[in-house]
């Protein structure tokens, strides 16, 4: 069964404002934890994901504020996915969702809202007529290019919070685990890809 109060402590921990007393209480508390002697075996596995899941919300939610602030409140997470897999060369409906990991159909569908937004448009192949390229716009561009320049500031944050050693460490990590087919416990995965449509998105 899922401890309630773990989990909300994972939140509250992850939620909490740098350079505040309850930011320096909340990493008093986690150091504590870690030096009673807390052993792997200690720490439930359900608590992994929720902080990792934790993480990429707090990141997520920060971006969609700032870029609602700075003229974009339309972009929803799925579209913002969406816009980094058309990136600045343009793509097929295909590739957006191959990239994406969900179907053509749902790639279309995705692509026609970010075309009534103003975020993205069809045009011919010039390589081939018989394809539609989905190309950004202007405002596509700028959206993907102050996402881009969000995502720095926040990671600046996250330095600043922990240092950088530890955060160049963690994302390592990170990478180490998603793409990891050596031996040891199971399962292992080749990579990672992103369904849009599956992850929690503000309607």
């Amino acid at each position: 069964m899922v401890d309630d109060k773990k989990v909300n402590r994972v939140v509250e921990l992850t939620m909490t404002e740098p350079g505040t007393e309850e930011a320096a209480d909340s990493a008093e508390v986690a150091g504590s934890g870690a030096a009673a002697g807390s052993t792997e075996q200690d720490v439930p596995g359900y608590e992994l994901p929720l902080l990792l899941f934790a993480g990429f919300r707090s990141l997520i939610d920060q971006l969609h504020a700032e870029l609602a602030l700075q003229g974009h409140p339309d972009i929803r997470p799925a579209y913002g996915f969406a816009i980094q897999a058309i990136g600045r060369e343009g793509v097929t409906a295909v590739t957006i969702g191959r990239r994406l990991g969900i179907s053509k159909q749902a790639a279309g569908k995705t692509v026609d809202r970010l075309e009534a937004l103003g975020y993205a448009e069809r045009a011919e192949d010039p390589k081939d007529a018989r394809r539609k390229l989905v190309r950004l716009t202007p405002r596509g561009y700028d959206a993907l290019a102050r996402s881009a320049a969000i995502f720095d500031q926040l990671r600046a944050t996250w330095a600043w919070r922990i240092g950088p050693p530890r955060l160049q460490a963690l994302e390592s990590d990170l990478r180490t685990l998603i793409t990891d087919t050596g031996p040891g416990p199971g399962p292992h995965t080749l990579g990672a890809t992103l369904d849009a449509t599956g992850w929690p998105s503000k309607n």
